[in-house]
């Protein structure tokens, strides 16, 4: 199947399957996507509580830029059969990434970094796996590893509330609720791990009072 009908497949999945499902029954409500770039390769680091985060944060970029935009995801999950694989990778637009560590002669990382050398987006999940709905995991130091190889790119932190709700771990039925998305200020590479991850908490944290009911005057 040719790249440019791979790409046709993708924006029409997107545009007429997954964005009306997720307005129409989610109600999304985004703040700062302006913040989003696409252009220069970059990472974007967000929470996760709920498979439909990849598809969510894909549906935020416009049509014309998925193909250079993808989604790190867990190849036991995304990579069950050998049409969901085809799916999830060319139509959801995932690296499967093996976070079981089954082939210990690979390094799980090896994807990400060839997508980044590539020019691409990478939206990345920092907890490495989903928490219960609604809880934060602590972050593990994976994306550290990768700034440490990849020391000039930048990363966006994205804030989402609601996913684990809608789709809670273990469930297979889409519930309506409401999705909140705050996109923060990139952050840098400052060649200490503790200090990133730090920082990457510090913007969740700011990004999730942000869109905390305020008080009436």
């Amino acid at each position: 199947m040719s790249d440019k009908l791979i790409t046709f497949l993708r924006a029409g999945f997107y545009g007429v399957i997954v964005r009306p499902i997720l307005i129409i029954l989610l109600g999304l409500n985004v703040r700062n996507l302006t913040r989003l770039k696409i252009g220069e390769p970059r990472l974007i680091a967000a929470n996760h509580n709920s498979h439909l985060d990849a598809m969510v944060l894909m549906s935020l970029f416009k049509l014309k830029d998925l193909p250079r935009v993808k989604v790190v995801a867990a190849k036991d999950y995304f990579c069950r059969t050998p049409f969901l694989t085809w799916l999830s990778i060319n139509l959801i637009g995932i690296i499967p990434i093996d976070r079981k560590g089954e082939d210990k002669t690979k390094d799980p990382l090896t994807p990400v970094l060839d997508a980044l050398n590539e020019g691409y987006t990478v939206v990345i999940f920092p907890e490495g796996t989903r928490g219960d709905p609604e809880q934060r995991q602590p972050l593990k130091y994976g994306i550290s590893k990768l700034l440490e190889r990849k020391p000039d790119i930048e990363i966006t932190p994205v804030f989402m509330h609601g996913l684990g709700k809608s789709l809670p771990r273990g469930e297979a039925l889409l519930v309506p609720f409401v999705c909140e998305i705050n996109v923060g200020e990139a952050l840098k590479w400052e060649g200490d791990r503790t200090k990133l991850i730090a920082a990457l908490e510090n913007s969740f944290d700011a990004l999730s009072k942000e869109m905390e009911p305020k008080e009436w005057l």
